[in-house]
């Protein structure tokens, strides 16, 4: 395994798709389409050039989405952008759908016939067999349907804002109040989102509904008794089971919801409450202000690649790539905050919340989108967002379209283990550019140490939030036709189960419709358990590295992330050295090694 990382180039390939092609246009891609489709195949050199000019193709299909998703949720109140996105779901989507399921029908055909190495297609050929198995033509309208449900919901949550202190602020900006030591004001700063919230409670209800009873459809046109066994076949999990996912909530009621709720009793007691509410899970329990690692995007930007160049020169040198001294000429937008042709990082009005990593399959160029607040939280989004930024570069090389995305489960892997590995550097400023210093995110050790603790906290307890959301979803799709008050019923049981020892009388409206702040359950139904298998995976690298050294596991972490999809999933498991299982035994084995950690870090 080579320990240095070469440059990381874009192969020139051998392609009849033209370099630049406007792939907003079905007229424009259509006969590229339909020559593949009709294209004569004798032999295996034939087969591979068949199937580089289709990933080319494909990419270049992928890189058009991607830049009007993009616009979409940097700009939701654009009505031109978004109607472009509506546009291309309703004129170009519907028919790469048909066209691809043509192209897998022949690849499978062409495999039969032209027999390819098991080891290099093997991966390939078992999803295209899936594709073809699952595709119906009269669920392409469906899938139209849904996505024009999920831009809906885009605009009413990027629509959501307050009036506090003379400002109108989104609901991402308002966080920041809950880490103020003013009780009141958590309070009053708390109850003024959620009741903001509330207001588009049955309008998100309605979307909801109607995507439950169109993916219900869709898994029933394709001859799969509920979505639920739709959806595993959909995402690939050859691996495991629901039941799988049954015994990993199982595990995280029995080892991880005892350990949250004793560090709820010890908040408690701290706070000198008698009782602890919503507004009281985010701030200090010794009364300090919030941690505020940064301020505004570009120092948010500059700290993490001094993180990443801290824990390994050649992922500090990947992500300062994406930043706005990039060769490409970069500029920052001071209007919008900072922006650039790769990212997107202050919150503001219009801005669809969350964040994510979008790679550019043409070009091989991720882009960061967040809505930075200047608190902890935005800190890990940027370093775990970095991480899939990683993990596409690396791949970047693979010249299969296929392979340059992996399996979700292990994709994660790729951006929490950069949370985890980069903890021990948070702290201080090491040596910059000549003789400027390269200042990270706490230059107080006590803050530094806090940081750490409520990161291992939150990296525990949010596999009780990710058992939460995927019994939920496993409920929803196996009785689609429930109604809401059942739904939000069986919303309160999940919550006695796995959620935080808290009271919300005079809020149980609120509580009952938590669920709907998840976007994930709108526009990625069941994604959501691989969180729960990528973060087992991650504190497993993050274990090794404490009793191992950084560097191997960076090296195999390196390793792991330069196959991109090629091997099956206990493989990319393997090659990080680690094991895929989110188990009894791992979930204990992990709790463990955090409470133990969490103690060493105690106060």
């Amino acid at each position: 395994m080579t320990t240095t990382l070469p440059p990381i180039e874009i192969p020139k390939v051998q392609t009849c798709i033209p370099p630049s092609l406007d792939a907003t246009r079905w007229d424009v891609v259509e006969p590229f389409f339909r020559e593949l489709a009709g294209r004569r195949v004798d032999d295996r050199p034939a087969f591979e050039q068949w199937l580089l000019d289709r990933s080319e193709l494909e990419a270049a299909c992928s890189q058009s989405r991607a830049d009007l998703y993009i616009a979409m949720t940097c700009d939701t109140e654009s009505k031109a952008i978004g109607d472009a996105y509506t546009a291309y779901l309703e004129n170009v989507a519907p028919r790469l759908e048909e066209i691809s399921f043509e192209l897998d029908r022949k690849f499978v055909d062409l495999a039969a016939r032209i027999p390819l190495p098991e080891d290099r297609f093997g991966v390939l050929l078992r999803s295209k067999k899936v594709a073809v198995d699952l595709f119906r033509p009269e669920n392409v309208p469906i899938a139209v349907e849904l996505g024009k449900l999920g831009l809906e919901h885009s605009k009413i949550v990027g629509a959501q804002t307050v009036q506090y202190e003379g400002q109108e602020r989104t609901l991402v900006q308002m966080a920041v109040y809950q880490m103020r030591p003013e009780r009141a004001v958590r309070e009053e700063t708390w109850t003024l989102t959620t009741r903001r919230r509330l207001q588009d409670r049955a309008a998100l209800d309605d979307i909801y509904d109607r995507m439950i009873a169109l993916r219900d459809q869709t898994a029933r046109n394709a001859g799969s008794p509920t979505y639920v066994e739709f959806a595993f076949k959909e995402k690939r999990r050859f691996d495991y089971t629901p039941h799988d996912c049954s015994v990993f909530a199982d595990a995280v009621e029995r080892h991880v919801v005892p350990i949250m709720r004793r560090a709820d009793e010890r908040r408690r007691r701290a706070l000198a409450v008698d009782t602890l509410r919503p507004w009281d899970l985010a701030v200090d329990p010794k009364g300090r202000p919030g941690l505020a690692p940064f301020h505004g995007g570009r120092e948010l930007f500059e700290k993490s690649v001094n993180v990443m160049h801290a824990l390994d020169e050649r992922l500090g040198t990947l992500l300062r790539l994406m930043g706005p001294d990039a060769p490409s000429g970069d500029a920052v937008d001071p209007a919008r905050g900072f922006v650039t042709d790769n990212l997107d990082l202050d919150s503001r009005k219009g801005k669809r919340p969350g964040g994510y990593m979008y790679v550019r399959d043409r070009s091989r160029r991720p882009f960061i989108f967040m809505n930075s607040a200047g608190v902890h939280r935005d800190a890990m989004t940027m370093v775990h967002e970095a991480g899939h930024a990683f993990h596409s570069m690396l791949a970047g090389p693979e010249w299969l379209l296929d392979y340059r995305e992996s399996p979700i489960e292990f994709a994660e892997v790729a951006s929490m283990s950069m949370e985890h590995l980069t903890m021990a550097h948070w702290g201080g400023a090491g040596a910059g550019n000549g003789s400027v210093s390269a200042p990270r995110f706490y230059h107080n050790p006590e803050d530094l140490r806090r940081a750490q603790r409520e990161h291992l906290e939150d990296s525990l307890f949010i596999l009780a939030w990710i058992a939460t959301i995927d019994s939920f979803q496993h409920w929803i799709y196996r009785r689609p036709t429930h109604t809401r008050a059942q739904r939000d019923d069986f919303w309160i049981e999940l919550d006695q189960r796995f959620g935080h020892a808290v009271s919300w009388a005079g809020f149980e409206d609120a509580r009952r419709c938590l669920w709907q702040r998840l976007g994930h359950l709108f526009s990625h139904p069941f994604y959501y358990i691989e969180y729960g298998i990528a973060q087992l995976g991650a504190l497993q690298l993050w274990l090794r590295a404490k009793t191992e050294g950084e560097k191997p596991v960076i090296d195999a972490y390196i390793h792991a992330l330069r196959l991109g999809g090629s091997k099956p999933l206990p493989d990319l498991f393997a090659a990080a050295g680690i094991r895929l299982d989110f188990g009894d035994a791992t979930v204990a084995a992990v709790a463990h090694a955090v409470e133990h950690e969490l103690e060493r870090l105690a106060d």
